[in-house]
């Protein structure tokens, strides 16, 4: 098999389209979270904050700045993605789980219980 082919046959399966489906669309999704993080929370928390925003937080330490802002933005951006991501599987659990629970026929009593039945119903008589 030539290499084309071979690379065609990988590039094609199942798995490698779903995996590349899956990057596009968390790309776009990051992207949604950040623009909601940078242009709503993030000017939220500054207001409660009364400094310039999280980005510009920083500890200082003897002579040494640590700008930890950064680091927070992206740890609420995470926890935001996390968040959204969490909601969304339980939602799809939920509507598989209801699709399982169809309601299944009532198994048949067993010859026990139809005998203990018919029992029951002769001395009645």
């Amino acid at each position: 098999m030539s290499l084309l082919k071979e690379f065609k046959a990988f590039a094609m399966k199942g798995n490698i389209v779903d995996l590349a489906v899956a990057v596009i669309i968390g790309t776009a999704f990051g992207k949604i979270v950040t623009a909601l993080t940078d242009t709503i929370i993030m000017p939220i928390i500054s207001l409660l904050m009364g400094k310039g925003g999280v980005s510009e937080l920083s500890v200082t330490i003897g002579n040494t700045v640590f700008p930890i802002g950064g680091f927070l933005q992206a740890v609420i951006d995470f926890i935001l993605v996390a968040f959204v991501l969490f909601m969304i599987i339980k939602a799809m659990n939920r509507v598989m789980v209801k699709k399982e629970e169809a309601p299944a026929a009532p198994a048949p009593p067993s010859e026990e219980v139809l005998l203990l039945r018919e029992i029951r119903d002769n001395l009645k008589k």
